[in-house]
């Protein structure tokens, strides 16, 4: 497997946070953070931005990326991910033999200004030495734990959210199980498992994962997913006291 080619997305539409992709932190665009991470990593030979938002594809430019236009379709609320690098992929794939066309791909979100710096490198050469379809990075889920998760119902009642004891009879955090959560900090996944060729993947918005899914696992706080005014707040924070 050759170094494996980057697809940012970057859509320009956010409820949450306007303009997140382009929005300023710690002096800079949010995308470009993630730009720079992909050109630093050591398994990435191609970086590609997935934009409709022409200030997104300005920052990628001038930073040295490509660009691929999204259409209109693939930009919505409800598009898809998948759908999105998919169109990105083949758009690349114009001109190009098949043999010459990339054998893999890792898939950043531009709202994602903190994350490890040798992460997209772990998780690319987990899919490489494995041979699995895709590898997700992932978070433990801190006190945040499935155990814990309960239905507050009508007149204030507590009961579990599963199971018939309450916390499952746990009180300390480090009695839990292990249980992790997607951190949104990479994506790393072969072109069979992007263009949904892998053989008996039953259809459904998580059919690009492949079958062999595998994952890599970041310490806790490490990725900064911008999806709320808070998370802009603490990302400020993380990339100014890492200077």
């Amino acid at each position: 497997m050759t170094g494996a080619t980057a697809i940012i997305l970057a859509r320009a539409g956010s409820k949450g946070v306007p303009g997140k992709n382009v929005r300023e932190v710690a002096g800079r665009p949010c995308i470009a953070w993630t730009v720079e991470h992909a050109q630093r990593s050591r398994e990435v030979s191609r970086v590609v931005v997935s934009t409709d938002d022409a200030r997104a594809a300005a920052v990628a430019r001038e930073l040295g990326a490509e660009v691929v236009e999204r259409p209109a379709d693939l930009a919505s609320d409800t598009a898809r991910v998948d759908d999105a690098a998919r169109h990105a992929a083949r758009t690349l794939d114009e001109g190009r033999s098949t043999h010459a066309r990339d054998a893999a791909f890792v898939m950043l979100y531009a709202n994602v200004p903190v994350r490890p710096a040798d992460l997209t490198d772990r998780a690319v050469k987990l899919l490489r030495e494995t041979g699995c379809d895709s590898v997700q990075s992932y978070q433990a889920v801190g006190k945040h734990h499935p155990w814990w998760t309960a239905v507050v119902g009508e007149g204030g009642h507590v009961r579990p959210w599963e199971g018939d004891v309450l916390n499952h009879g746990m009180f300390r955090r480090q009695d839990l199980p292990a249980a992790h959560v997607p951190d949104g900090g990479v994506i790393a996944l072969t072109r069979a498992a992007l263009m949904l060729e892998v053989p008996g993947v039953p259809p459904g918005p998580h059919a690009f994962f492949g079958k062999d899914r595998r994952g890599v696992i970041n310490p806790e706080g490490s990725v900064v997913d911008i999806d709320s005014a808070i998370d802009v707040v603490v990302a400020e924070a993380v990339l100014r006291g890492a200077r």
